[in-house]
């Protein structure tokens, strides 16, 4: 295994055959114990970045279509449902 400090290629680290999925569990089952709690951290990171860039793209979505959506016409368009 690479040194922390060296890159890892990506060929590496999914080699053929296997799903990044796949690669990264049998990453993580050769991790220390001793370092799982920050493994743990990371992810719950990644997951509330994805959380929270999706949540800007859609306020950024709102600003940007409410001139739309706020029309009359639209507000006859969706009346029926």
């Amino acid at each position: 295994m690479p040194a922390l400090t060296e890159t890892v290629r990506p060929s590496i680290l999914y080699p053929s055959g296997m799903t990044k999925r796949e690669s990264l569990l049998r990453e993580i089952d050769g991790v220390p114990d001793s370092v799982l709690d920050e493994v743990a951290d990371f992810v719950h990171f990644l997951k509330a970045r994805v959380i929270r860039d999706g949540m800007a793209t859609a306020v950024a979505s709102e600003s940007s279509l409410k001139k739309d959506w706020l029309r009359p016409e639209e507000d006859e368009a969706w009346q029926d449902l």
